[in-house]
C-alpha cells in the first residue's frame, strides 16, 4: 500500500493566514507576533526567517487582503460585461455579502489606516496603493459612460464603497448592498 503524505501549507502562508485571522478580528496593534506564531504553529526563529518585523507581516496581510478584494471586484466587473448598472449592482452585492459574513469588522484597509497614520509606513503604502487601484477600477468602470470627470466620479464611488463598508459594520448589513447600488447609480447618473 502506498501512503500519500500531504505537505503542510508553507510556513510563510500559514503565518500570513494566521495573522489575517487575528489582525482582522482584534486589530493590528493588539495582536502580538507571539500570538501569530502560536496560531501558525511555528517558532519565533522561523517567523523571523520570513519577516523582518511585525510591520512586514502586516504588509503581507494587507497585500493578501488587497489581492482577494481585487479578485472579487474584477470578477464582478467581468460578469457585468460592460453593463455599468449591472456592475454597480454586482459590486453592491459583493460589499453586502462581505458585510453579512460572521465576524465582519469593516474594511481591513480603513482599519489599518486608523492604526498606521504615518503615510510613509509600509502598511499605509499598501493601503494607499490599494485605494489607488480601487479608484482606477471605478474610473475604468464608468469610462463607457463618457462622463465629463470620470476621475471625480471614481472618487465618489470609492467614498460610497468606504461608507458601505463602515455601515456594514455599524448598521444592519442586509441593507448595505441595495444602498450602495442606489447611491452609486445616482452618482453615475444611470437608472
Amino acid at each position: 500500500m502506498i501512503t500519500v503524505v500531504r505537505q503542510k501549507e508553507p510556513v510563510r502562508d500559514r503565518l500570513v493566514e494566521a495573522a489575517s485571522e487575528l489582525f482582522y478580528a482584534a486589530g493590528l496593534r493588539a495582536v502580538s507576533v507571539d500570538k501569530v506564531i502560536e496560531r501558525a504553529e511555528t517558532t519565533k526563529v522561523t517567523f523571523y526567517r520570513h519577516f523582518k518585523s511585525k510591520d512586514d507581516l502586516v504588509v503581507a496581510y494587507l497585500q493578501t487582503s488587497a489581492e482577494r478584494e481585487r479578485q472579487g471586484v474584477q470578477a464582478a466587473l467581468a460578469a457585468s460585461a460592460g453593463d455599468v448598472p449591472g456592475a454597480l449592482e454586482s459590486l453592491g452585492e459583493l460589499i453586502g455579502s462581505a458585510a453579512c459574513r460572521p465576524g465582519f469588522r469593516g474594511c481591513a484597509f480603513i482599519n489599518a489606516a486608523a492604526e498606521y497614520p504615518d503615510a510613509a509606513s509600509g502598511p499605509r503604502r499598501v493601503v494607499d496603493a490599494h485605494r489607488a487601484w480601487c479608484r482606477s477600477a471605478f474610473e475604468e468602470l464608468v469610462a463607457p459612460l463618457g462622463l465629463p470627470d470620470a476621475a471625480a466620479v471614481a472618487q465618489d464611488l470609492l467614498l460610497l464603497r468606504d461608507g458601505a463598508m463602515v455601515a456594514g459594520y455599524l448598521d444592519d448589513p442586509d441593507g448595505v448592498s441595495a444602498s450602495f447600488w442606489r447611491s452609486a447609480k445616482a452618482v453615475v447618473g444611470v437608472r
